[in-house]
């Protein structure tokens, strides 16, 4: 197995990846520019460092193109938009870097980028949204990633905790913001318990989702997740529904409880790096009939988006 960074205590946690040394001589863009990973720096008068005031996109690298990158996209510049942060550059600009930033660190396959956009450096350290006048700090971090062995192997362990992924009107949790620390209350609050990542549960108790991604469980052939009221409206969670009604299984956005999910068949998450990740237990209860990773549902739909990674590859460089 090889070597991966992962979680010191052991354990796991969706964006474990293999350890690749090329990523201590990465490339970064920063507003235009491509800079040495030793080199590369924001101000510390920034916005999202002083604020968390900002939105990302996490995409994958697959045949030299970027999947569902126009999904991505519109949700980075929606939310911007909704937030009053003018990106400053189009979305074929932005394309345009992210090409760019792949190039000039020879990437083709197995990368991962974090595409990030704050309200930039600030005249004083304080919150007004004024004293950032000087325009966006926009930066893409690519690395070569691939998802460590041991997440379909063995599968995740989650703990339900107390944290909850709240209501619209206090922080949307459809923003994909810099603003992250209700996510890392509940993954501390997870590895507390002994768990890999934290399951959250919305404002009314229902199961919604993870610290880190978008959560399915599968119940006599029926696959569910939560209504998405109270989550990160995904990609790959829209493209496992989409699968899902395609293909024949049935497929929910339902509230549901924690008995359901404790008592399912299978469970996995859903997210841009790892795709479906398989869940071994939730909260120390192993689910299904014990094997270690992914169920037969998980499997299906796992080969259904990997041949919907490849028709989607092939359509973009067909169009290009």
């Amino acid at each position: 197995m090889s070597p991966s960074i992962s979680d010191p205590t052991g354990g796991l946690s969706t964006h474990d990846a293999a350890l690749d040394a090329r990523n201590e001589t990465i490339k970064i863009w920063i507003n235009g520019d491509l800079v040495p990973r030793p080199e590369a720096k924001v101000s510390v008068y920034d916005s999202g460092f002083l604020l968390g005031d900002g939105m990302w996109e996490g995409l994958r690298l697959h045949g030299g193109v970027w999947p569902f990158l126009d999904a991505h996209l519109d949700r980075l510049f929606d939310s911007c938009k909704a937030i009053k942060l003018a990106i400053g550059m189009t979305q074929a600009e932005v394309r345009a870097a992210l090409d760019a930033t792949a190039a000039a660190n020879g990437m083709t396959d197995d990368a991962h980028a974090r595409l990030m956009v704050t309200r930039g450096p600030k005249r004083r350290p304080f919150q007004h949204p004024q004293l950032s006048q000087s325009g966006p700090t926009v930066v893409i971090i690519a690395e070569h990633s691939r998802p460590a062995e041991g997440l379909q192997s063995q599968g995740i362990r989650l703990a339900t905790v107390p944290q909850v992924r709240g209501l619209p009107h206090a922080q949307d949790p459809k923003f994909n913001s810099h603003s992250k620390l209700n996510c890392v209350l509940a993954c501390l609050q997870a590895e507390a318990a002994g768990a890999d990542e934290g399951l959250m549960l919305d404002p009314h108790g229902f199961v919604n989702t993870t610290n880190a991604c978008n959560f399915f469980i599968v119940r006599r052939g029926e696959v569910w997740t939560s209504t998405g009221d109270y989550c990160m409206n995904g990609i790959t969670r829209r493209k496992v529904l989409e699968l899902c009604r395609s293909h024949g299984i049935p497929a929910f956005e339902k509230n549901y409880s924690l008995q359901e999910a404790l008592s399912a068949d299978e469970a996995f998450l859903t997210g841009t790096f790892g795709a479906q990740t398989p869940v071994h237990s939730i909260d120390g209860i192993v689910l299904g009939d014990g094997a270690p990773g992914a169920g037969p549902m998980t499997k299906r739909i796992q080969a259904l988006y990997r041949a919907l990674i490849e028709e989607e590859v092939a359509r973009q460089k067909a169009q290009h």
